[in-house]
């Protein structure tokens, strides 16, 4: 793998060496391991996650594939990824496309509670990749749970959000796992539902429902730039992070003194006002302008037309509209931009569900 440079400013400069691993290695259990009295249960336990928005990270120098943190906001999504789990005396055997991150995850459960034996595992997301809709933290808080309810739930939900934080890896080409970014606020807002606003070393700061009843669509605008893999790297950890020095405090601002009064009363238009002044600030504006100036055209247009909430997930390109407009309203809107609905759905004020089958 290569050597990624950080560039944060004239001065700093720094290197981080990916050195992919196999599943099951380079394990942190956080010191969290105990003597626990397991009790494997008979037949499946099936766990269901929503997906995520992720609007913001608060600031890009506070985390890195080996440090997970920065801060960030974003809230839950009614589309679906699940995780069946059994135990089995051994062997663990897993249906899944991206099998080594489960791989990895299952050692990291095993290792935390001492579980000796194996599992049956069937894993589905909701098959949108790599467009700022959060897939895999929403599997693996499935995945977590699921396993955990399947040995006496050793494990509460805090540790299992932890444990996923400190674990987080993506696959390689080769079937081996690398260490990956994680803020905390996708496994945090889909185990509790609603908003969260996350502050460093995955302190989930804040957490209320969002929008219920309203509705939201997903946007993904044509993009020929990638938002995975080294291009991320480059983006999040080069320009992002530049700006953050420059814009972190104005965004912790905005959050503790405008979003969050703005969720206790319930007033979607200020949150939304709140998330379009982050559209342009910090990493925010390294994200967006990454996919072209086209994409802030996009959401200028929907925001003109009224919309009350309008923000891009994560890395893009994937727009996020909360409303209370109906989907026939929201594609005649979009018909003239030559834009369409992708996905059109609730929030998700639940959160993860957990039931046992058989």
């Amino acid at each position: 793998m290569p050597t990624m440079k950080i560039r944060g400013g004239d001065l700093d400069l720094v290197e981080y060496e990916f050195n992919p691993f196999s599943p099951g290695e380079n394990v942190n259990t956080l010191e969290i391991e105990k003597s626990r009295y397991l009790t494997p249960i008979e037949g499946m336990v099936r766990a269901t996650t929503p997906g995520r928005i992720h609007l913001t990270v608060l600031d890009m120098n506070r985390f890195a594939p080996n440090r997970p943190g920065g801060g960030g906001v974003g809230f839950a999504l009614q589309i679906r990824c699940f995780a069946e789990v059994e135990c089995t005396p051994d062997k663990t055997v897993v249906d899944y496309s991206r099998e080594p991150i489960i791989r990895h995850f299952v050692e990291v459960f095993k290792k935390t509670v001492g579980y000796d034996g194996g599992f049956k595992i069937k894993v589905r997301d909701h098959e949108q990749k790599h467009v700022g809709l959060g897939s895999t933290g929403s599997v693996l808080v499935a995945l977590g749970h699921a396993m955990n309810e399947a040995v006496g739930s050793p494990l509460t939900r805090e540790e299992i959000r932890l444990l996923i934080g400190n674990n987080y890896v993506e696959e390689t080409e080769d079937g081996r796992v690398t260490l990956g970014f994680e803020t905390g606020v996708g496994p945090a807002a889909v185990t509790y539902g609603g908003m969260a606003v996350m502050g460093d070393e995955l302190a989930l700061a804040y957490h209320h429902e969002f929008a219920e009843g309203k509705n939201v669509f997903v946007i993904i605008p044509e993009s020929s730039v990638s938002s995975s893999g080294r291009e991320e790297f480059d983006l999040l950890m080069n320009r992002a992070r530049n700006l953050d020095y420059q814009d972190r405090e104005l965004k912790a601002y905005f959050l503790l003194m405008d979003l969050i009064p703005a969720l206790e009363r319930e007033d979607l238009r200020k949150i939304g006002d709140v998330i379009w002044e982050i559209e342009f600030r910090g990493s925010k504006r390294a994200e967006v302008e990454h996919h072209g100036f086209e994409i802030y055209q996009h959401m200028n247009s929907l925001r003109e037309a009224g919309l009350e909430f309008v923000g891009m997930s994560s890395v893009g390109p994937s727009i996020a509209v909360v409303t209370e407009r109906t989907e026939e309203e929201m594609t005649k809107l979009l018909a003239p931009m030559g834009l369409k609905v992708a996905i059109s759905t609730k929030v998700d004020n639940v959160g993860l569900k957990i039931e046992r089958i058989g």
